[in-house]
């Protein structure tokens, strides 16, 4: 699954010194940014972790059997919640001190860094990609780029999900602007993200907004589902389909 072909751990990036510099305060400094909304890092966390198991359910993918890679995995924080539910973990990350972190956190997943270039996998040697709040992070010229390696990693039938924050939500574009591991980032629309992994190869995309009401109960994440045609939820998911043989 890992290739061994070249090591990327030296490779500097344009983001690495944001991510290495708040690693072992990351969820405080997400939840200082998101204080006057009354929700928590915690609490999108556990909100991302069950909305993935459920669109996975609802397309007939069994987690226990699939092999994940998390690209620009950060700490590892979904992992906690993600981890008993997956065959295998893998976490890949610009970040070196965030990446060292994960590995003290969780040491029964892997970790690797990596030059946001080229994933160190094998192609088509895994069943899911995911990218959590990871594209507004990347130089908008190498969106392209990373898309197309998600979807190189899937084996057919793989399934690459991406979960972005909306921009056309003002709550969003306010505490984007107001959280200080956002200085770079450069939010793209639902639209956009479609069309990258379109671009990509994907022959099924599934996309919605979430959150448009904060989803506590699982009655009112019923309604925030329904409402994701709407384009006004804070964040946005995008599942994209490898073809099968």
């Amino acid at each position: 699954m890992v290739t061994k072909s070249k090591d990327y751990s030296s490779i500097k990036t344009v983001n690495q010194e944001i991510f290495d510099k708040h690693a072992d305060n990351y969820s405080k400094t997400i939840d200082e940014s998101l204080a006057s909304y009354g929700a928590t890092h915690d609490f999108f966390m556990d909100h991302k972790a069950r909305l993935i198991k459920s669109l996975l359910k609802t397309k007939g993918l069994k987690t226990e059997n699939m092999h994940l890679l998390d690209v620009g995995c950060g700490i590892g924080k979904i992992h906690a919640r993600l981890g008993t539910s997956f065959a295998s973990i893998l976490g890949v990350d610009v970040s070196h001190e965030s990446i060292a972190k994960a590995k003290l956190d969780f040491p029964e997943h892997t970790y690797l860094v990596y030059n946001g270039q080229r994933l160190p996998v094998e192609t088509a040697s895994l069943d899911m990609t995911l990218a959590i709040c990871v594209f507004h992070h990347v130089p908008p010229k190498e969106w392209q780029n990373l898309a197309s390696e998600m979807m190189r990693a899937l084996r057919p039938g793989g399934v690459a999900f991406v979960i972005e924050h909306n921009p056309w939500n003002p709550v969003t574009r306010r505490i984007v602007n107001k959280c200080p591991i956002d200085r770079d980032a450069v939010l793209l629309t639902r639209r956009t993200t479609r069309t990258l992994f379109k671009n990509a190869g994907a022959k099924e995309i599934f996309a919605r907004t979430i959150i448009s009401i904060p989803p506590k109960t699982n009655f009112l994440m019923t309604i925030d589902n329904l409402l994701g045609i709407l384009p006004f939820g804070a964040q946005y998911f995008c599942v994209s389909l490898k073809e099968t043989d």
